[in-house]
């Protein structure tokens, strides 16, 4: 067995929620449900969220997201200075299925005024026996929007804003490392948007060069896991989107890939493979030989309520070793099941099966996941 994360059978982390946390959680934001109430009903249902995803063999769970009204906004917004005016707008015809992303803004200093997320990973590490796995937004996502998005006031030096993005996740990491945490991911949309022509597009509006836009954003990310915890693993999760079964973007890594593998300094990357979208592996020859990193293969899509077949996700991981040696491969769903809490539309039963079949498939691949 693994000892250190990622796993060989390993998943994003949010999961659907019951309807009666459903169902509370859109009453409390419409200002009719206590949010004492919301927490009870939270912690009852992230045990039992815990409790199924040990059941199912996984070595590191998460608390469901259950907290969440989305993988990003909740984060951004408890930090100091920041704010969510709604979704972009994105100067692009979009496809079917295809949604605007969330935008944010900067419009004061940012400060980490408190703990984020270190009392929900007190609560999870509490419960479980396994790896707890705590994500969390991409620090890339404050940089939505270019210059217009930033106070003047606040900022007229975009280099002290970036310090201060950076700054405000070391300290999160080092809170949530003193409360035991030794696996985070990051969740990044902005890599996957380079890889679509149109939004690459949407970034030049913004002031920014999409030829030098991957280096700034591995930059970013560096800066802000550099000194970690000892002992803490650091993946990214890149994101093409998801919302309610939509998605934001589409396009092979070729564009990023070389960035991706070779200057971003995490230790793994979670990577979406779940569609044509996604195009094909042959961006991962610019995996590193040598490298210890791992890539973990998002198969198994979590938008479509198919199960893929065991002898298509074998066949598509000995694919992608052709490029990754298999001992660095891991795999995982594409996506979490619910990056908002309304969730994708597939039943329990769907997530549950494709679940337990990426365990599976792992078990069978690797004999010591």
């Amino acid at each position: 067995m693994e000892l250190k994360p990622p796993f060989r059978a390993d998943q994003v982390g949010s999961l659907l929620r019951p309807k009666e946390l459903r169902d509370a959680h859109e009453r409390f934001l419409n200002h009719d449900f206590p949010v004492g109430k919301l927490r009870e009903l939270q912690d009852q249902y992230i045990r039992q969220v815990i409790a199924y995803q040990e059941e199912l063999g996984f070595q590191a769970v998460t608390d469901g997201e259950y907290r969440r009204t989305s993988f990003s906004s909740d984060f951004i917004e408890k930090l100091d200075g920041a704010k969510s005016p709604g979704s972009l707008e994105l100067k692009v015809n979009a496809g079917a299925g295809q949604f605007a992303p969330r935008a944010f803004r900067v419009e004061g200093k940012l400060r980490h005024s408190r703990p984020i997320e270190v009392e929900g990973f007190a609560f999870l590490k509490a419960h479980t026996r396994r790896t707890p796995k705590q994500t969390m937004p991409s620090p890339t996502m404050l940089l939505r929007g270019g210059r217009e998005a930033v106070s003047r006031d606040a900022y007229p030096d975009l280099a002290e804003f970036r310090a201060d993005v950076a700054r405000v996740y070391r300290e999160e990491l080092n809170q949530l490392g003193a409360a035991g945490c030794t696996y985070v991911q990051l969740d990044d949309t902005n890599f996957a948007y380079l890889c679509d022509e149109k939004l690459r597009g949407t970034f030049a509006q913004w002031g920014y060069d999409p030829a030098t836009l991957a280096g700034e954003f591995a930059a970013l990310i560096n800066a802000s896991i550099a000194g970690r915890p000892k002992g803490m693993t650091a993946c990214v999760h890149i994101c093409r989107g998801n919302s309610a079964g939509k998605w934001a973007a589409e396009g092979a890594y070729e564009p990023i890939a070389d960035t991706l593998f070779n200057r971003l300094e995490v230790d793994a990357y979670f990577l979406e493979y779940d569609d044509a979208r996604s195009g094909g592996f042959e961006p991962l020859r610019h995996y590193p030989q040598g490298s210890r990193k791992k890539v973990v293969l998002g198969l198994v899509s979590t938008k479509t309520p198919e199960v893929e077949a065991k002898d298509s996700l074998k066949r598509r991981i000995d694919e992608a070793a052709k490029f990754v040696p298999l001992e660095n491969l891991c795999l995982s769903p594409q996506c979490g099941f619910a990056s908002t809490w309304r969730g994708n539309p597939v039943g329990e039963d769907v997530q549950r099966r494709k679940l337990a079949r990426v365990v599976e498939v792992a078990r069978e691949v690797w004999r010591n996941a």
